[in-house]
């Protein structure tokens, strides 16, 4: 999948701005036009994450034709298309193996308890949130 992205020229005063029109509120910067376009890709993807993590629907990429003639406030600007791999969007269940030293394990599976989850969804939810959850009292 390819969302199109509106991309404003930068001067030596001003970094390249990057929106992208089918995700409200993503949009990136950079002070070269690569930078640019390197952080529209973190830019969609983190906007994803976040969007998939509160349940709310991706929007589908639009042509960027359609967008082109529709967002005047766009005009005089370039357009591009940045790669989504798809598999970002799944959330198929997948069996995976790890590798743990046991007094790891331990700790974890004791953590999973105190938050009164399994194991596999203990990680799932600190892989999410990125932070450790505060035991309840």
């Amino acid at each position: 999948m390819r969302y199109p992205v509106a991309i404003e020229a930068g001067t030596d005063a001003a970094a390249w701005n990057v929106i992208v029109p089918d995700l409200p509120g993503c949009f990136s910067a950079g002070d070269t036009l690569e930078e640019a376009m390197i952080q529209a890709e973190d830019a969609i993807t983190g906007w994803i994450e976040t969007a998939l993590d509160d349940g709310q629907a991706i929007p589908a990429p639009s042509p960027v034709e359609a967008l082109r003639t529709a967002r005047p406030e766009f005009e005089g600007w370039l357009w591009a298309l940045v790669k989504v791999d798809p598999a970002m969007l799944d959330d198929t269940l997948e069996r995976v193996n790890i590798s743990l030293p046991r007094r790891v394990l331990y700790r974890l599976d004791a953590r999973a308890r105190t938050a009164g989850e399994t194991r596999s969804g203990f990680i799932a939810r600190m892989a999410v949130e990125g932070r450790e959850p505060v035991a309840p009292a």
